[in-house]
C-alpha cells in the first residue's frame, strides 16, 4: 500500500501513531450535533437555521464552519422549489384599498395580520387551508381546514386569531381578492370585530409576500415529501408542521433565525 501510494513506512506508522487533533476532534463532536440537528428537522435546515440550533445548545462556532462540515459530509437541505397561486378574484367587485401597501414589518404585535388560503393534495381531493399571520413575528395564529374554499373557511381563521390574540381591534387584516374574503359575512365580521380590511391588488402575489412565503415554505419543506391518503391525515400533518414546527422551532431569517415563538417570548407579547 505504500509503495502504491508512494508514501514511507515510518511516515505511514507515524500516522497511524499520532493521537487526534483538538481540530479534528472538535469537528468531530460538531458533526454528531449537526446530523442530530438536520435529522430533528426532517432533513429541512440548511447551515444558518443549523447554526442557530448549536448556538442555541451553547456551541461557540461559526456559521462558516458549520457550512463547510455540512458540504464535507453531503448534508444539506431536502427543499424543493415548487409555487401555487390559489386566488380567484374574478367575482370581486369592489375590494378593500390596500393599506398595507407592502410594508411588511410591524413594531408591536396585534398591528398587522396577513392572510392567504392554499390548497393540499390528497387522494381523497383537495384540502383547503387559510392561516393568518401575525407580521410582527411571523407567527400562524389562526388557520382553518376544510373541503371548501370559501367565507366560512376564513371565518373560521378569523376565529382563531381572536382567540388566540388579546387587543386586536384596529388591527389591519391584509388578504387577496378572493371572493371569500370579499363575502359579506366575512366583511361583517370584520366590522364587528373592529378589524380594519385591506386588500392586495388584483393579481399581484407581491403584495401578500409573507402568506405567499408561508405557504411556499409549508410545500417545498413538508407537503411535497408526503402522499396523503386522506383528509384526516393531511388534517394532521399540516397541524403538525403549524404548531409543533413552524410556529415552535423553525428558524424565520427576517426574526435574525429565531422562531416566533422565541421571538415573542423575548419581547414579550401584550
Amino acid at each position: 500500500m505504500c509503495r502504491v501510494l508512494e508514501v514511507s513506512k515510518s511516515g505511514y506508522y507515524d500516522w497511524v501513531d499520532r493521537p487526534e487533533s483538538m481540530r479534528a476532534k472538535r469537528h468531530r463532536e460538531l458533526m454528531v450535533k449537526i446530523r442530530l440537528a438536520h435529522i430533528e428537522s426532517r432533513k429541512i435546515y440548511g447551515s444558518p437555521r443549523i447554526h442557530g440550533d448549536l448556538v442555541d445548545q451553547g456551541e461557540k462556532v461559526g456559521r462558516n464552519t458549520i457550512a463547510f462540515l455540512m458540504r464535507r459530509a453531503n448534508i444539506q437541505s431536502k427543499v424543493h422549489k415548487r409555487f401555487v397561486v390559489t386566488t380567484d378574484s374574478r367575482k370581486t367587485k369592489q375590494p378593500a384599498d390596500n393599506i398595507l401597501d407592502g410594508v411588511f414589518t410591524s413594531e408591536h404585535p396585534n398591528q398587522k395580520w396577513v392572510s392567504d388560503v392554499t390548497y393540499i393534495p390528497t387522494r381523497k381531493g383537495w384540502l383547503y387551508l387559510s392561516a393568518i399571520m401575525d407580521i410582527y413575528s411571523r407567527m400562524i395564529i389562526g388557520w382553518s381546514m376544510g373541503e371548501s374554499n370559501n367565507s366560512e373557511l376564513v371565518e373560521n381563521a378569523l376565529q382563531m386569531a381572536i382567540t388566540n390574540r388579546i387587543n386586536f381591534r384596529g388591527v389591519i387584516l391584509h388578504s387577496d381578492q378572493g371572493v371569500q374574503y370579499a363575502s359579506t359575512s366575512y366583511q361583517q365580521l370584520l366590522s364587528d370585530l373592529g378589524i380594519i380590511c385591506s386588500m392586495s391588488r388584483k393579481g399581484n402575489c407581491w403584495d401578500n409576500a409573507p402568506m405567499e412565503s408561508f405557504f411556499h415554505s409549508l410545500k417545498t419543506e413538508w407537503v411535497v415529501f408526503e402522499d396523503y391518503k386522506t383528509r384526516s391525515e393531511a388534517r394532521a400533518s399540516l397541524f403538525g408542521y403549524i404548531e409543533l414546527f413552524y410556529n415552535r422551532k423553525r428558524r424565520h431569517s427576517a426574526l435574525k433565525y429565531k422562531s416566533p415563538q422565541a421571538f415573542e417570548i423575548a419581547r414579550v407579547v401584550p
